[in-house]
């Protein structure tokens, strides 16, 4: 078993991908902070949305979504507004199934809504997170205060509505045959009997080929063999076959069937928690709302509770394409703060660390 102990951030579907790491194998991952998210655009077709403004990628500074636009600041200073229903044009398809807004299966979830401007929403889930958002807050990393009533409401409200209308999506695409696995309501017993007899094969017919990969990488990350390739968007195998005894790219997909302990209550919005706040940064103010990530996984450092962060950046090459990258540097996290709005498999750093699988 790796020594290492790692802090990642990710996205609902990403954190779930964790979180069936963390029921089904041995990994280094320690503290999981989720992102609230509403959905994700592909790079590409974004690109090739912004080239119709006669823009690029290169020209943009900084990317916001607000109150149903999507602010893009220039590095010219100028600012470009997009609507959200265009924007929603190029959004990937794997998004329009999602029925989480607030990484249900995180330590602590952060985001901006239901929280004035400068702070942050922080959703405190387990026991871990509680004592370290107690710790950080006696140690001056950051301050909170309780979240009103309306704040709360606001934010129950938009979760429900993602729920609602991704629900129908779902609804939709099971009727055509199109499989969603990770919503059907079977038993654990169950489940692993699936897991048991699926492999690769199985994934790429159930996941990939129906438009509900994520692009999380956790197949690449646990094959034994390395026979799985994140390439040109897709998971890909080898030409080799996969061992009859392993199923591990099948039962960690956050897309395939999900255990009964993390499955998400569609009866509760934003799933269950312990505590909700509303958090702003005391150590940094270079990031987005509260810069609370940031803070947070400053103190986790500083206090030698992890050994790295699971982070994700952007290419210096390649204008917002975004990369995941471990870091014990602060300055790098810094860095890497912010949304980036597009997806990349954030856990192929992972392969660098020996781990045992189960």
């Amino acid at each position: 078993m790796s020594e290492e102990k790692i802090a990642m951030v990710g996205t609902p579907c990403q954190i779930m991908a964790a979180s069936k790491m963390q029921h089904y194998t041995q990994t280094p991952i320690f503290f999981k902070i989720g992102l609230f998210c509403m959905e994700n655009f592909s790079y590409s077709y974004f690109s090739k949305m912004l080239e119709t403004m006669d823009l690029t990628m290169d020209e943009v500074e900084k990317f916001r979504i607000e109150k149903g636009f999507a602010f893009l600041t220039l590095k010219n200073g100028k600012q470009v507004k997009i609507s959200l229903s265009k924007a929603k044009t190029v959004v990937r398809k794997n998004c329009h199934i999602c029925v989480e807004l607030t990484s249900e299966t995180s330590d602590i979830s952060i985001g901006s809504i239901g929280s004035e401007n400068g702070w942050s929403t922080v959703i405190i889930r387990t026991e871990r997170g509680e004592k370290i958002i107690e710790e950080a807050i006696k140690q001056k990393f950051i301050k909170a205060k309780e979240l009103t009533p309306s704040q709360l409401k606001l934010l129950e409200r938009i979760a429900s509505n993602k729920i609602q209308e991704n629900y129908e999506t779902i609804e939709e695409r099971e009727s055509k045959a199109r499989p969603v696995l990770y919503v059907r309501d079977k038993t654990d017993e169950s489940i692993m009997d699936e897991i048991n007899v699926s492999n690769f094969d199985d994934l790429r017919a159930n996941v990939i080929n129906v438009g509900s990969c994520v692009l999380c990488g956790a197949c690449e990350c646990v094959c034994p063999e390395e026979l799985i390739l994140i390439k040109n968007t897709k998971p890909r195998k080898k030409r080799k076959k996969c061992p009859d005894d392993c199923h591990m790219c099948f039962a960690v997909c956050p897309r395939t069937f999900v255990p009964i302990d993390l499955r998400n209550d569609l009866t509760k919005a934003i799933g269950n928690y312990r505590k909700i706040l509303s958090v702003k940064s005391l150590k940094h103010n270079e990031g987005q709302d509260g810069v609370v990530v940031t803070t947070m996984l400053d103190y986790l450092l500083a206090n030698n509770i992890i050994t790295k962060t699971l982070v994700v950046d952007k290419k210096e090459d390649l204008a917002w394409k975004p990369y995941a990258k471990l870091t014990k540097d602060v300055d790098e996290i810094v860095k890497a703060s912010g949304t980036k709005y597009s997806v990349c498999p954030i856990f192929k750093p992972l392969k660098q660390i020996k781990k045992d699988v189960i």
